[in-house]
């Protein structure tokens, strides 16, 4: 039985992020509804435009936030260049140390 996703590009950034960073956390949170008013939204039929990603990866390990970013918008590329495709992504990327570090830190508030 064949089904079609109703979150393809979901999907699809879900799939090119595990393969490429195997990452230990990955949150994906479409936030297009927000968006869907603007004007550069009109007449858009997609409702996977904009999303927050949060990926936690060992292949994050010294490099700065700025080259972890390059890193997800090279893996994304194709996605974000197609007509109506990732309008906005919004990105935390972590290794899996500082993604401790901040647990301590939140169980100690």
């Amino acid at each position: 039985m064949s089904s079609t996703s109703t979150t393809p590009m979901e999907d699809t950034i879900r799939e090119k992020i595990t393969t490429a960073f195997s990452p230990s956390t990955l949150i994906i949170r479409n936030d297009s509804h927000k968006h869907a008013h603007h004007a550069a939204m009109q007449g858009v039929a997609s409702k996977e435009t904009h999303f927050h990603v949060t990926i936690t990866s060992s292949a994050f390990q010294s490099k700065m936030q700025a080259a972890r970013h390059r890193m997800v918008y090279a893996l994304l590329k194709d996605e974000m260049s197609r007509e109506g495709g990732i309008h906005a992504l919004q990105l935390r990327t972590r290794t899996p140390e500082e993604e401790e570090r901040e647990k301590a830190r939140q169980s100690q508030a």
